[in-house]
């Protein structure tokens, strides 16, 4: 068992959260988050299926109990139900008390069943919108119909089911309560986030998509009884329930209310390179390490508590000014969400 700290960054934050994006591609392309036209990485790049189980593995051996699979779109990866398999051997020693995955709903029903066999209990679900026109519009290539069977698959696979809602503005704004309602209806709590200056937008605005949640808390107040909750599991949400429902509802707000004072968590692309904040360019390569030293992997433990002695304090983004400050280059789909 591995319940005392070992990774502690500069500022006494224990690290025992990562969250591993296996692939840069998807099968939507959202509007936040990607280009239409993407490039993707060439397959060398790319960690393998066994170097994403070592580098895993190598961070539960340092004390990291919960692990999220993000991507792009994870469950599009060739072979992942592979890499959950294996990796569901630390949730049955203990080592690991989570395996969660985020997902944009589309591959469940083809997968959902396999994923609880592997130990998976929770999933997350991207979903900003019950209309079919603007779900389209937001992804581009994706199908609602698709997405709800996915979330159908996955209860009755015995999946707990959290929606995520990015808020954007004139987008969404119309259906907050419609989406509160129709969550709570299927047993299912939401988060709702705040877009993120990241990755080339081309013709679209952050500005122009930015909705303060500080705004959608108080129209939500209009129509429901928030109660706060002191749940703080570490990471970015402030919680509440709805009295009216009994659901929890999650705020991820890196603009309005920057979160990083309790930051638990660092992530790695699926190059192998190390993010120790989602909002800053600082990395570390760790796919250099583990492919220099393929028998043995203190050279890696070693690299991975050199890249948390640099976790800086906390983030840049910030929408106060007429152009956004802090944003990143680089995609969500690359870093993982």
């Amino acid at each position: 068992m591995n319940d005392a700290p070992r990774l502690i960054d500069p500022y006494a934050r224990a690290i025992n959260y990562l969250r591993v994006s296996v692939t840069d591609r998807c099968d939507f392309r959202c509007l936040y988050c990607m280009s239409e036209n993407m490039t993707f990485l060439p397959k060398k790049e790319l960690l393998s299926l066994e170097e994403l189980d070592r580098m895993c593995s190598a961070f539960i051996s340092q004390g990291v109990q919960k692990l999220r699979i993000t991507g792009g779109e994870p469950l599009v990866r060739r072979g992942i139900m592979d890499f959950f398999t294996r990796i569901g051997r630390h949730l049955d020693s203990g080592a690991l008390k989570e395996l969660t995955l985020t997902t944009n709903g589309s591959q469940l029903r083809r997968f959902a069943g396999d994923l609880f066999s592997a130990g998976m209990r929770r999933v997350n679900i991207s979903l900003d919108t019950l209309d079919e026109k603007k779900f389209a519009e937001i992804t581009r290539w994706g199908r609602l119909s698709q997405v709800i069977d996915g979330i159908d698959a996955a209860q009755e696979a015995g999946l707990r089911v959290k929606i995520n809602v990015v808020a954007v503005k004139g987008t969404n704004e119309d259906e907050l309560e419609t989406l509160v309602n129709w969550c709570a209806e299927r047993d299912m709590d939401l988060t709702f986030i705040e877009v993120m200056p990241m990755g080339d937008m081309g013709d679209l605005s952050r500005n122009d998509q930015y909705w303060a949640l500080k705004d959608l808390r108080a129209r939500l107040a209009e129509s429901f009884t928030l109660i706060d909750l002191a749940e703080n599991t570490g990471g970015p949400a402030r919680y509440v329930r709805l009295e009216e429902t009994g659901q929890k509802v999650g705020f991820i707000t890196p603009l309005s209310h920057n979160f990083c004072e309790s930051c638990n968590r660092v992530r790695l692309t699926c190059t192998g390179q190390l993010y120790q904040c989602l909002g800053q360019e600082d990395e570390a390569d760790l796919r250099k390490v583990l492919r220099d030293h393929p028998d043995d992997d203190a050279p890696l433990v070693a690299a991975i508590h050199a890249a948390i002695a640099r976790k800086p304090k906390g983030h840049d983004f910030d929408y106060s000014r007429q152009d956004v400050s802090g944003a990143m280059g680089r995609h969500m789909s690359h870093t993982g969400g």
